[in-house]
């Protein structure tokens, strides 16, 4: 999961003080040069009745998705939805401008984007190589692609590449069709694989993963009173009310050490998902 930089740290910490007679050294804070500021335009601040969820939308992996959230945003179709489908060890469904989980909008539905071709600019950082392929993180989405060494043999050098559904992860709800996707999303609460390749993932719960586990279940929710108060993107908030958000960068030092600590800490059970990402909002 992703989790705000002061918990984080202190994760971390607990990870190597195995015991007072180990005394393992406190881990650093990362430098100024370790963090990230995302792109205002990518930064989702949705204030629920529950408390502030912050998204951060990936549009490498899904620009056509990240576009018609953006959109759709800023149109305010949003505001005031609520959560009326939530599975506990699941996730949080919401997005349907009529509260049902029948509706959307007028807007034409969008075309699958279950995976994305990547190359050797993209900024994926790998963690491991399970099995011929490559898990690890496209800013803060966790992904799985193939080995880059596939890259020699295809036509366009680039290999394919999907977001795995961790916690947090920000995922397109669709019906039995696959391009019918069109306005309503969901929010991880654990992670469930099984989802990868069969829906668009898009983007990723910075901080605020607590308040996504906090909706009240229900398949659908009976009588649905939690909800989205207000969505809005970073860059359209007013600068003296917009929080700053810096996010550790997958390819700091800090964190390339930070892969090697959960790796070993893990072992053969490691998994993208156990990564921790610092966040820092202000």
């Amino acid at each position: 999961m992703i989790r705000p930089l002061v918990a984080a740290v202190a994760v971390l910490s607990s990870l190597v003080a195995v015991g007072a007679a180990q005394a393992a050294p406190k881990i650093a804070p990362p430098k100024a040069a370790d963090w990230r500021t995302p792109a205002a335009q990518d930064v989702v601040v949705i204030d629920t009745n529950k408390g502030r969820v912050i998204l951060e939308l990936i549009p490498e992996v899904a620009p056509g998705h990240v576009a018609r959230f953006q959109e759709l945003t800023r149109e305010g179709v949003y505001d005031a939805r609520t959560f009326f489908r939530v599975i506990d060890r699941f996730m949080a469904q919401t997005g349907d401008p009529d509260d049902t989980g029948e509706g959307g909008t007028k807007k034409p539905n969008l075309k699958a984007e279950f995976t994305f071709r990547r190359d050797a600019a993209t900024p994926f950082v790998a963690a491991a190589a399970p099995a011929g392929t490559e898990v690890g993180l496209l800013k803060s989405l966790p992904v799985v692609s193939q080995a880059w060494s596939w890259a020699e043999v295809t036509s366009d050098k680039k290999v394919s590449a999907w977001g795995t559904y961790c916690p947090g992860v920000v995922g397109e709800a669709r019906d039995e069709a696959v391009d019918s996707a069109n306005s309503q999303f969901f929010l991880m609460r654990q992670p469930y694989p099984s989802l990868d390749k069969r829906y668009t993932a898009f983007g990723r719960v910075l901080v605020g993963l607590d308040v996504v586990r906090a909706i009240k279940t229900g398949e659908p929710v009976e009588k649905p009173q939690d909800r989205m108060i207000k969505v809005r993107l970073l860059a359209d908030i007013p600068p003296a009310e917009r929080p700053t958000v810096r996010v550790v960068d997958p390819a700091s030092p800090w964190f390339k050490a930070e892969i090697a600590r959960k790796r070993a800490a893990r072992g053969a059970d490691f998994s993208v998902c156990d990564l921790d990402l610092a966040v820092d909002v202000r």
